[in-house]
């Protein structure tokens, strides 16, 4: 135990004490009362809000700054205030998902002896964007800069842009190619980039070298700089007001009283227990170019996921039994899986605004070394780690759903987050000038449904709440693509009581440019990577990119004729077939081809949210509408919901009731007579478990989960009676 005061123990020293106390008392720091609070609760939380309003209203001022429509039109930043040993204070809005792996940032300086070497000053600029030190993938740069007052260090100002570009082997960010860290991009690995409150020169040409298109980077610096002085001098500001005494307690007790607020939420909302949830994701890409053979070709991940909530209120979840990493873009960092907890936390339990790092202490997480969310090695790729975070933290939210729902908060159920594939592009700009970017309208996909409404269309991603799919003109101006359409995808939310929000589809022209290359990312492909709730369906996952290459569109427009502005709603022949002559490209998952050029056509849609309820307690009025305005189709109305249509007047659809309820009836009619006993169902499946009776993806998946989880591999064996070992890994040693 150290016997020095804390206030003359070195940065280093001070974390580790701080740890120690909060494992020897419960309480973050050893705070056990909250005496400035008891003291005077309306000072506390004046505080508190103001802090708050210091970190939005620097981040406003930095997305003013950015030139990244990322960042401007849809919102790709957050900014947070620390305390010396990196906890988050208080944080802005945005992407909340890096408040804790910035701490983790932070933490990790502090660790490796930053204080010595390269030495923490006033005015300087440390960055990051290495996931193993703390950030979720390479796009996501943290800049922190330390607060001093009175010479000594009292804080930290941090804040991330999601980078549209990283210099990988692929353009863009999210660097879908990359099958090792080696193929990612530029990487600044918690580097001082920075002094006395102005960039490096030699970071900046590092980074003019590095990237396709420098210019967002650069500005995004300078932004996330200005943003972090601007919260350091209202905090500096703030101290001369209340006192450094007082400045140094009360930011600990905020964190404690954090800690203390979501174990009550977590009290008051849910029932204590343990919850069992699954999903998968699968990958596509056998004869796609640029995958090495380092890795599978089509992959499928098994994902179970154990939460566990406390008589106290604390909520552990737990990955054992999921798969290994791999030689592909989406595995993750500790650092990762943190920030998809928090983000989580922030939407479901903490969205008045008072959340900090208090709220992810009252957690914990159990992930097991070796597999996708912890890696035992530095060098894989993380690029498109959201691939499998989505997914998982989907099942998470689908958890938390059932315990609000046992303690009849059903108000609060969300049946979670979907999957966002992203496009990212790169080439020839339309200017005539080399460019890479990541494309950021995926922030406005469907949402899941919620246990008393439809889910949102067209408004939601997990990892930022704002959601907003930013504006066609502003996008226009940084691509060589000129959009001939924006649509709704009919069918694309998971059916159920209440629906699933749908997705959109764009279609573009390329336009004045002779080689651009299309990439998306982030697709599951063949199963349903997040399901629906109470009888809700998933929602479509499979991804189909269309192209035109060589098309005679510009023919047609000199002409007047019928453009195609979408895919349509046949399913066996496309708008684009209909109306475009030229060669016609369909492709499943991830869209990886030869470059495109001028006068070819392409398609890119995004994923709707799982449905909450049974489909047949949908209401017919409701339904009419969402067929009216192109959500549903009036096959998926009356087959899929037993709602019956007709038509008024004017042509619009309206629910014939009458017949609704006896096609109703039919359906509930068959429904029963195909049943049959759970018992029967398990034993019929039982004897395709004994005998393997899998696609191989499903055999591969479930080996390398068992070869890597001995719990995984003795749960499996007692639930369906057979030995799982000698199933799927028959002649290994026991």
């Amino acid at each position: 135990m150290l016997d020095k005061p804390a206030s003359a123990l070195r940065i280093r020293e001070r974390l580790i004490e701080s740890e120690r106390l909060m494992e020897e008392t419960g309480c973050y720091d050893g705070i056990t009362e909250l005496e400035l609070r008891n003291q005077d609760p309306l000072k506390f939380e004046t505080l508190h809000t103001k802090l708050r309003a210091y970190c939005v209203s620097a981040r406003e001022m930095a997305r003013r700054i950015s030139a990244s429509p990322g960042v401007r039109e849809v919102g790709e930043m957050v900014v947070a205030i620390y305390t010396p040993e990196g906890d988050a204070i208080a944080l802005s809005n945005g992407i909340m998902v890096h408040v804790h792996t910035m701490s983790r940032f932070i933490k990790w300086m502090i660790r490796n002896g930053y204080e010595e070497n390269p030495r923490i000053r006033d005015g300087d600029i440390f960055a990051n964007n290495d996931a193993f030190i703390g950030t979720v993938q390479v796009p996501d740069v943290m800049d922190v800069m330390p607060i001093f007052h009175s010479g000594k260090l009292v804080g930290w100002a941090g804040a991330v842009c999601h980078e549209l570009e990283a210099g990988g082997i692929t353009p863009g960010g999210d660097v879908a190619l990359a099958q090792e860290r080696f193929t990612e991009g530029l990487f600044v690995c918690a580097e001082k980039v920075g002094e006395n409150d102005e960039l490096r020169r030699d970071y900046v040409i590092r980074c003019e070298r590095n990237l396709r298109m420098p210019i967002y980077w650069v500005l995004d610096e300078k932004a996330k700089v200005a943003s972090c002085i601007d919260m350091r001098e209202s905090v500096k500001a703030l101290i001369d007001e209340i006192g450094l005494d007082y400045w140094m307690q009360v930011s600990k007790e905020f964190i404690e009283e954090g800690r203390r607020a979501q174990l009550a939420r977590t009290r008051q909302l849910t029932v204590p227990g343990i919850y069992r949830g699954h999903t998968f994701y699968g990958h596509v890409t056998a004869g796609k170019p640029g995958y090495q053979p380092l890795g599978d070709p089509d992959w499928l991940y098994n994902m179970p996921i154990e939460m566990e909530i406390t008589a106290d209120g604390k909520i552990i979840m737990d990955f054992e039994g999921t798969q290994p990493w791999g030689y592909h873009s989406m595995n993750c960092t500790p650092a990762g899986m943190d920030g998809g907890m928090f983000v989580t936390l922030t939407q479901h339990m903490n969205f008045e605004g008072l959340v900090n790092d208090g709220a992810w202490m009252a957690t914990e997480l159990k992930l097991p070394h070796g597999t996708w969310t912890n890696p035992d090695n530095e060098m894989v790729a993380t690029a498109t780690s959201w691939a499998l975070l989505l997914p998982a933290y989907g099942v998470f939210q689908r958890l938390l759903s059932r315990s609000f729902i046992a303690r009849g908060f059903v108000e609060e159920a969300f049946v979670g987050q979907v999957n966002s594939p992203m496009i990212e592009m790169g080439g020839t700009s339309q200017y005539g000038t080399p460019f890479g970017m990541a494309h950021f309208e995926c922030a406005a996909a469907g949402s899941g449904a919620l246990a008393i409404k439809d889910g949102l269309d067209t408004a939601y991603v997990g990892w930022n709440p704002e959601s907003d799919m930013g504006n066609i003109e502003i996008w226009e101006q940084n691509m060589p693509m000129l959009y001939i359409g924006r649509s709704i995808v009919p069918n694309s939310g998971g059916a159920g009581k209440y629906r699933g929000g749908c997705s959109f589809l764009s279609t573009w022209l390329v336009s004045k440019t002779d080689h651009l290359r299309l990439v998306t990312s982030e697709h599951s492909s063949r199963v349903f990577d997040n399901g629906g709730l109470c009888g809700g369906y998933p929602a479509p996952t499979c991804q189909k990119h269309r192209a035109v290459r060589d098309s005679n569109i510009f023919e047609l427009a000199e002409k007047g004729a019928p453009l195609a502005h979408h895919t349509g709603t046949n399913p066996y022949r496309s708008e684009l077939e209909v109306r475009l002559e030229g060669e016609h490209v369909t492709m499943e998952g991830p869209y990886i081809t030869a470059p495109h050029k001028t006068g070819d056509v392409f398609t890119h849609s995004y994923n709707g949210g799982g449905g909450y309820g049974d489909v047949l307690e949908r209401d017919p009025v409701k339904t009419a509408w969402d067929v009216e305005n192109g959500f549903l189709t009036r096959e998926a109305a009356e087959g899929i919901f037993g709602i019956m249509l007709d038509e008024d007047a004017q042509g619009y659809p309206v629910a014939n009731l009458e017949a609704t309820k006896r096609h109703r009836a039919e359906m509930r009619a068959k429904r029963l007579a195909r049943a049959k006993p759970v018992s029967e169902w398990m034993a019929k499946e039982r004897e395709r478990v004994r005998v393997a009776d899998f696609a191989p993806e499903v055999k591969k998946m479930y080996a390398s989960a068992i070869k890597l989880s001995s719990r995984f591999t003795k749960d499996f064996s007692e639930f369906w009676d057979v030995d799982a070992r000698s199933i799927f890994m028959p002649g290994a040693k026991p």
